[in-house]
C-alpha cells in the first residue's frame, strides 16, 4: 500500500513536532518543517527515522514569498504531491497595537496567515486532481475570541479560520476535506514568557484544571485528517480543555 505523505509546518515547535511524530506512528512519510530551527527540524526527522519511520526535513521562510515558493516546489518535485497538510507554524508578538510597528504587524500576519494562503496555493491543486486529500490549519483560541495585547495574532488567527471555512466549500467537490483547530493554552516554548504563576491561574481558569499538551492538540489533528472525520469539513475544533 502506497504510504500517505504529509506536510507538517512549524515542525521545529512543540505543536507542530507533535503533529508530526503522532502521523509518523501512524504510517504517513512525513516532511517535517522549519525556518530559523531547520536544525531542530532536521533532528526530529532523524530522530523519527531512527525509530524505523519516514520522515524528512524541508525548510523555509513562511513570511517570504520567494522562499515558500522554493520549498514548495521542491516538495513536488521529490514528491509530486502530498495527502495532508497541517499548517502549525506561527509567530507572535505581545503589547499594544499602537506601540506595534509596521514592520512587526506584518511580519506577524505574513507568516500565521499569508503562509497558509501559500500553501494551500501550492499544494489543493494536486489534491482536487487527485480527487483526495486534506488540509487542518491551527488557529487559536484568541482568533475565536480575540487577546487583549495580541491583536494582530489574535487577526491573523481569525482569519485562518474565515480561510479555512471558504476553501472548504471550494474545494470540497473534489473531495478535499479542510478543517481548523483552535488551540487554548497549550505547555510549549510560547509560553515560556509567561512565569509559573501566570500558567498556574491559566490552568485554573480552564475547566479541565491544567494546560493543555502538544499531544493533546496531534490527536485533534490526527482524527480530522482520518477517515473517522470523512465527512467533516469546514468546521474549527476548539482543543482550550473548555476555556471558551
Amino acid at each position: 500500500m502506497e504510504r500517505k505523505i504529509a506536510l507538517v509546518t512549524g515542525a521545529s515547535g512543540g505543536i507542530g513536532g507533535a503533529c508530526a511524530a503522532r502521523l509518523a506512528g501512524e504510517g504517513y512519510t512525513v516532511l517535517l518543517h522549519g525556518s530559523g530551527h531547520l536544525s531542530r527540524a532536521r533532528d526530529r526527522a532523524a530522530s523519527l527515522c531512527a525509530q524505523g519511520y519516514d520522515a524528512h526535513a524541508v525548510g523555509c521562510d513562511l513570511g517570504d514569498a520567494g522562499d515558500t515558493q522554493r520549498m514548495c516546489g521542491e516538495i513536488l518535485s521529490l514528491w509530486h504531491g502530498i495527502d495532508a497538510l497541517v499548517c502549525c507554524a506561527g509567530v507572535s508578538y505581545t503589547g499594544l497595537l499602537q506601540e506595534m510597528t509596521e514592520e512587526a504587524w506584518q511580519r506577524v500576519i505574513g507568516v500565521n496567515l499569508t503562509g497558509v494562503y501559500r500553501l494551500c496555493r501550492a499544494f489543493l491543486p494536486g489534491m482536487v486532481s487527485r480527487r483526495r486529500g486534506a488540509v487542518v490549519t491551527v488557529s487559536s483560541m484568541w482568533g475565536r475570541s480575540g487577546a487583549s495585547c495580541e491583536a494582530a495574532y489574535s487577526a491573523a488567527k481569525a482569519g485562518i479560520i474565515g480561510l479555512t471555512q471558504a476553501l472548504a466549500k471550494e474545494v470540497g467537490p473534489s473531495g478535499v476535506r479542510v478543517n481548523c483547530v483552535a488551540p487554548g493554552v497549550i505547555d510549549t516554548a510560547m509560553m515560556a514568557e509567561h512565569s509559573s504563576q501566570t500558567k498556574r491561574e491559566l490552568a485554573e481558569e480552564t475547566p479541565l484544571g491544567r494546560l493543555g499538551t502538544p499531544e493533546d492538540v496531534a490527536g485533534a489533528v490526527s482524527f480530522l485528517l482520518s477517515d473517522a472525520a470523512a465527512f467533516i469539513t469546514g468546521q474549527t475544533l476548539g482543543v482550550d480543555g473548555g476555556f471558551l
